[in-house]
């Protein structure tokens, strides 16, 4: 479950990128039925799990994991994935792609404080309205020059990508960023041009050495920008 207060920016960010590793495995070692384990609608919780105890035409009965039996008919039951795709970093591989199983793998990451997850070629970012420490230099280094399957998913390697493929076709590269109010959508676009003025300048400065100064004014520059940003962001 999620922790709360200003300490989580004390631990490790590792705790925040791959998760606890004896939470994935308690995850990924559960009990599986491919032939009862399911979902069904919900009123509280939109989707719960579920298994199949009898079937008669297309009415299915079901218990839920809170001990409710009832009846539904076949098609509103949705399948469930595997446990080893518990907390699956990129939905893409799953099993099922049903709306149940995309809901379920995005509610028990962000329970576990993952706040990224891939679906595709998208990046989902859930808003952790708390501050964590997955931004700073020494996670900047983890994705720097990284593959996306080399590295958790994050939106510096998003931004990592999008930067290597500008240097390396010499080609304007852009990063679509969008979302609900509230979403988070200026906060990201900060870490963003964060990343590209770290990495930018972190380059600039191993080819000049001697332009220190002009590192700092390079990062300042773009982060001075966040204002702009934030009045095209609360413009009606």
């Amino acid at each position: 479950m999620p922790a709360y207060g200003p300490s989580l920016e004390d631990q490790p960010a590792e705790r925040f990128l791959f998760g606890d590793p004896e939470d994935m495995k308690k995850l990924r070692t559960a009990p599986y039925d491919a032939k009862k384990n399911c979902w069904v609608p919900d009123e509280k919780e939109v989707f719960i799990e579920a298994e199949i105890k009898a079937k008669k035409g297309d009415q299915v009965t079901v218990t839920t994991r809170l001990g409710n039996t009832f009846t539904v008919k076949e098609g509103v039951v949705q399948e469930m994935n595997p446990p080893k795709f518990a907390c699956a970093e990129d939905m893409a591989n799953m099993t099922y792609l049903n709306e149940a199983s995309v809901m379920n793998n995005l509610r028990t990451r962000y329970e576990n404080i993952l706040i990224y997850t891939y679906s595709g070629l998208f990046c989902v970012v859930i808003n952790p309205f708390r501050r964590l420490p997955i931004y700073g230099p020494n996670v900047v280094s983890i994705f720097r020059g990284k593959r996306r399957q080399e590295v958790p998913p994050h939106l510096f390697s998003v931004a990592d990508e999008a930067y290597q493929n500008m240097i390396g076709d010499q080609i304007c590269q852009s990063i679509l960023i969008t979302g609900e109010s509230g979403a988070g959508k200026t906060e990201n676009t900060k870490k963003v041009l964060s990343y590209f003025a770290t990495v930018g300048a972190s380059q600039a400065a191993a080819g000049q050495p001697e332009s220190t100064e002009k590192k700092a004014t390079l990062e300042d520059q773009i982060v001075q920008t966040n204002p702009v940003l934030e009045s095209f962001g609360n413009a009606k």
